[in-house]
């Protein structure tokens, strides 16, 4: 779940982002303000992970707030205006959306904050992460990491089996090696990433695993073994 907070002093432009929000299941609603100052008393009272972020607002604009920050969490900038958006990208924002938002531009940045923080949270050292958020078929879809048996790519999508019916999502094969914890998944063929709990047994050249045949290619066998005997 990402904790989020609204900054901005158009009550339209307010109302339709808290209404994006609440249409998103990984998104929590911390708290809305008008101004920066409102903003950072929430954020020295509640654990904030994205800002919705206006620029043009009375006292303090949104940028000089951002270079103002000495730990910042993830940040996506609203406003009506395409000339800040040099700013915004040397502050490393996650996106830059231009008013009026629409929802399926919103839930495109809302997806860079929810694989950044699944990056994140990997990329720290932690290799328990219990799921991640992926896009299929116009939704964002959490995928508890225990549940993935394999991944299979296809080209221009991958599909990730869990249970009975896989889900697809347009991730690369390359992104999820990254993402997916290396002390529970393998990369055993150009087009297969499996889940080392999931196996039943290993053959000469493919893997088992319920009523999957998995292949093993040579290029990946070495790795793949020595990660089987914690090598």
């Amino acid at each position: 779940m990402i904790s989020c907070l609204i900054i901005d002093d158009e009550p339209l432009a307010l109302e339709l982002m808290v209404d994006n929000v609440s249409r998103v299941s990984f998104l929590r609603l911390e708290g809305t303000c008008n101004n920066v100052i409102e903003a950072m008393t929430i954020m020295n009272e509640k654990q904030i992970d994205l800002i919705f972020l206006d620029i043009e607002m009375p006292s303090v604009n949104g940028i000089t707030f951002l270079k103002t920050q000495k730990v910042s969490p993830m940040v996506i900038i609203t406003t009506a205006y395409e000339k800040y958006a040099l700013d915004g990208f040397e502050l490393d924002v996650i996106d830059y959306l231009l008013k009026p938002i629409g929802f399926e531009r919103f839930l495109k940045a809302v997806s860079k904050a929810a694989e950044y923080q699944c990056q994140q949270t990997n990329q720290s050292g932690n290799n328990g992460i219990k799921y991640l958020f992926v896009k299929s078929e116009h939704r964002i879809v959490k995928i508890t990491i225990s549940e993935i048996r394999y991944i299979e790519s296809m080209k221009d999508y991958v599909k990730i089996y869990i249970g009975e019916k896989p889900i697809y999502s347009i991730m690369s094969m390359k992104k999820l090696e990254e993402i997916l914890p290396s002390n529970e998944f393998a990369r055993v063929h150009r087009s297969f990433i499996v889940s080392l709990s999931h196996i039943d047994f290993v053959g000469k050249s493919k893997i088992v695993m319920e009523s999957a045949s998995i292949p093993v290619s040579n290029y990946y066998r070495e790795s793949f073994l020595k990660l089987l005997k914690n090598e």
